[in-house]
């Protein structure tokens, strides 16, 4: 993707994670280096082998939480909240509260020329949804009977329950509760989704298709079934240190990752748009890349992914790689992923050659929602004029040849690369600069 003629900046951030639900917030949080990585209170942790999790603890899935409303708009979505499983109430509150925070609704905008592109993880049901029904399926020895499932057991699911898990459902709220009509998408792509939302949102504007468009994405690691999928598939931080240094990217004495929920949103639009309604712009969106490596046996080839798209990032950019200021990357605490994305890192820029932030070391990891959550992190440290630094990071570890931030005050630089990789070796990227007019 080449930032064309039609120039795409961002004049919208709205965010729920660990770290908070109100921009200033988190970046108060991500300045003073105050972890949202807390003692694991969703899942009981008695039989886990871990104790830590990045709880959205600010946010309820109450009506408050999607911030300032018009009573209609209001009404809607209060009647909606039953067809929203915690993973969409995270995502369209994250919406909302990007396009409040924008003069969307007093500016003014055409609704046939705005959009949505939202990211989600494919969404696993609470195990309760079916509890009635299978109790109904149960003989005096309390087995389970299939084949009276679907006359005595189906009944006793409520009718809406699928709606409440469909990954597509984050996009058809946002755009419903506020009639958008344009261009619509979903996308499912694990931690990679954030970054190609965003990347797809500003190929539909610079196609001229679209004049404001909204990119997001949510996911969550917390789940009852979800959470026993990641400690049986990935390497978990037992969580034995203090909650926010559980989490080390890049350290040499990282034990892996940590487990969290969150999402987050960005209102993107064609310069002349942001103009046109006289709405702040907090950066700018060069470029965008995906790409995706496996070896011969199907296994993730992190390195080679994460160099593809930070090549393609600064290529496609115009620009050089020390005109990059800072890298937000995937870190993601474990030992192999971080190796090879640090040495991804190290190919393109040099050892040592680009300041690195990893805000997983402050919310865990998000699934889908983490990129867009980091992105606004980096926006901010941009917009503040200083980069905030990762406090659990003290061992180098001479297999990752990258200059991780430690202390807050570091020069960001005048743009970064936001960079996600998946478990199967899908990387998507995209590179902002500060907006100077």
């Amino acid at each position: 993707m080449v930032n064309g003629p039609r120039r795409i900046v961002i004049t919208g951030m709205g965010v729920v994670s660990p770290l908070g639900g109100a921009i200033e917030q988190v970046w108060d949080r991500l300045d003073q280096g105050v972890s949202g990585i807390v003692p694991m209170e969703m899942l009981p942790v008695d039989h886990l082998p871990t104790r830590v999790a990045g709880e959205a603890r600010d946010f309820q899935g109450e009506i408050g939480d999607f911030g300032p409303l018009e009573k209609t708009l209001s009404r809607q979505i209060k009647k909606s909240l039953r067809m929203m499983c915690r993973e969409i109430y995270m995502g369209t509150a994250a919406a909302q509260l990007a396009l409040s925070g924008t003069g969307f609704y007093e500016l003014g905008h055409n609704p046939d020329r705005v959009g949505v592109v939202f990211g989600c993880d494919y969404l696993l049901t609470n195990p309760d949804e079916y509890r009635a029904g299978i109790l109904k399926c149960l003989d005096e020895a309390g087995e389970f009977h299939f084949e009276q499932w679907a006359e005595q057991g189906m009944p006793k699911v409520e009718p809406l329950w699928l709606l409440k898990y469909l990954p597509n459902m984050p996009a058809s709220h946002i755009a419903i509760f506020n009639d958008l009509r344009g261009a619509s998408n979903s996308l499912t792509l694990r931690e990679a989704s954030s970054n190609a939302a965003i990347a797809e949102a500003v190929t539909t504007l610079q196609r001229g298709r679209a004049d404001i468009m909204l990119a997001g994405a949510t996911g969550t690691r917390l789940h009852q079934l979800r959470t026993l999928h990641v400690l049986l598939q990935e390497q978990i931080a037992p969580g034995e240190d203090p909650p926010g240094e559980s989490c080390r990217p890049f350290d040499l004495n990282r034990q892996g990752m940590v487990v969290g929920e969150g999402a987050g949103a960005l209102v993107l639009e064609t310069l002349e748009s942001a103009q046109a309604r006289g709405a702040e712009v907090f950066g700018e969106v060069l470029s965008s890349a995906s790409s995706a490596a496996v070896d011969a046996q199907g296994v993730a080839d992190y390195r080679t992914a994460i160099r593809n798209v930070l090549q393609k990032t600064i290529e496609r950019a115009g620009l050089k790689p020390s005109d990059v200021g800072h890298v937000n990357a995937h870190g993601l605490g474990t030992s192999r992923c971080d190796q090879e994305e640090a040495q991804a890192i190290a190919d393109v820029f040099g050892p040592q050659g680009v300041p690195v932030v990893a805000m997983k070391a402050f919310h865990g990891n998000l699934g889908a929602g983490s990129g867009v959550v980091e992105a606004i992190g980096s926006l901010l440290a941009l917009r503040h004029g200083k980069l905030f630094g990762i406090p659990s990071y003290r061992t180098p570890d001479p297999e990752c040849p990258v200059t991780v931030n430690q202390a807050s005050g570091a020069d960001p630089g005048a743009s970064f690369i936001n960079v996600n990789v998946t478990p199967q070796g899908q990387a998507a990227a995209v590179l902002v600069r500060r907006f100077d007019g």
